[in-house]
């Protein structure tokens, strides 16, 4: 008997997936709950395990190839056989002529004269190129989408080569060729190219600008470092004071909470805090649940928590799901100043940058301040620039005067 390896439901949104690794060749034993393959969607990677014992007698999908729920993605053989034909089987032992061995060999089916995967016959078709052109890198010989793509961007070198440039201005197509390197785009990467695309085409998106005075926070983080480690087992970073200042600001301001559904306006009324996250493969936005109802060190220690699984690669699709307002700090790579994208279906998104010692005029004087400035990005659709500007007020009060934390956040 057969079982067929599927695409399995990939949670709220997810569709679509990129077939990754295989963990197992045809012909390799599996064991029931045993990892076969791993698949990429645009948010984790996931690993699909077999369902029985057995062996893997066919991969149908390889490896680069996107694929959708419900789709078969090989076959285990429950009975133990393989769908190859064993190389190991030897004639047996009886002398028997050429004739007869001829005979004895079941016919071949036919082959095409270049096997390749769907996606790459498809991109063939649709760039006039003849398969039996192109190099095979993929398993038993196979045409990929990436070969595909190699050989198209060494057709186009070599005719860029070709108008009458001299050697001495333009290098030769070897030449160039040497000093290119094609990565084939993740289906996060992709996605993410595609949303910040799709924010900025749908959204009316503006930013404000202000800058926040840190020394009163930074003190503070100072007087309390090591009563707050040695309490809860984590640092007290900046992260918390932000989700917490920025809650208290959306408790102001709750249009910046909402989200738009036709001509609706869904203004919600709990706090799912997004914070962006730069992992190996791409930013992710892992999310706070119910944030107010967080303490700075559960904050703290979310933060810590859900940072580490998004390099280990280990986030759950519960992890990245929904989201209510987002905050993104980019002062963690140095970034003194920037405008964030939108991260829709989210009105709002909270850009912090580096903390700087800059001299400012206080009560006269000219004096050292640890100094930031930060950005609101929103949707003007719903988000009038007078109620941006008065949020983004609320968040620079609340942070340089970090004690009303506790009573507005």
């Amino acid at each position: 008997m057969t079982i067929e390896i599927r695409v399995p439901e990939l949670g709220e949104s997810v569709t679509e997936a990129t077939v990754g690794q295989w963990l197992k060749k045809e012909g390799d034993p599996v064991k029931v709950g045993e990892a076969v393959v791993e698949i990429e969607t645009d948010k984790v990677n996931l690993e699909v395990g077999a369902e029985h014992d057995g062996v893997l007698a066919r991969i149908t999908r390889q490896k680069g190839e996107d694929v959708k729920v419900g789709d078969v993605l090989g076959v285990i053989d429950e009975s133990g056989a393989t769908a190859q034909p064993r190389a190991t089987q030897t004639a047996p032992a009886q002398p028997q002529t050429q004739e007869l061995q001829a005979a004895a060999a079941p016919t071949p089916p036919p082959r095409s004269p270049a096997p390749a995967t769907p996606v790459a016959r498809r991109m063939a078709e649709t760039n006039a190129i003849d398969l039996a052109q192109v190099a095979a890198s993929g398993p038993g010989g196979r045409v990929t989408k990436d070969d595909v793509q190699r050989y198209i961007a060494e057709r186009d070198t070599e005719h860029e080569a070709r108008p009458a440039t001299p050697p001495a201005v333009r290098p030769s197509a070897p030449e160039r060729n040497g000093r290119e390197e094609r990565v084939r785009m993740s289906r996060r990467r992709r996605t993410i190219a595609q949303r910040m695309i799709e924010a900025q085409q749908t959204a009316a998106m503006l930013t404000t600008f202000n800058e926040i005075d840190m020394t009163a926070v930074m003190d503070l983080r100072a007087q309390r470092k090591e009563s707050f480690k040695e309490r809860h087992g984590i640092s007290l970073g900046i992260s918390s004071f932000f989700v917490k200042a920025t809650i208290g600001a959306l408790k102001a301001f709750p249009l910046l909470n909402a989200e738009i559904q036709g001509d609706d306006i869904l203004i919600k009324h709990y706090y799912d805090i997004g914070v962006a996250v730069g992992a190996k493969e791409g930013l992710v936005v892992p999310v706070l649940r119910d944030a107010d109802r967080m303490s700075f060190a559960e904050i703290e220690q979310a933060i810590k928590r859900l940072a580490q699984q998004a390099n280990d690669g280990t986030l759950s699709l519960e992890d990245l799901r929904g989201g209510t307002f987002t905050i993104t700090n980019g002062g963690v790579f140095g970034s003194l100043m920037s405008t964030p994208i939108l991260n829709p279906p989210q009105v709002g998104i909270l850009g912090l940058h580096k903390i700087q010692q800059r001299p400012v005029v206080l009560n006269g004087q000219i004096v050292a301040r640890q100094m930031m400035y930060v950005a609101l990005s929103y949707d003007h659709r719903i988000v009038d620039g007078a109620e941006a500007v008065q949020f983004l007020v609320r968040v620079k009060e609340l942070v340089e005067d970090p004690n009303t934390l506790l009573l507005e956040g």
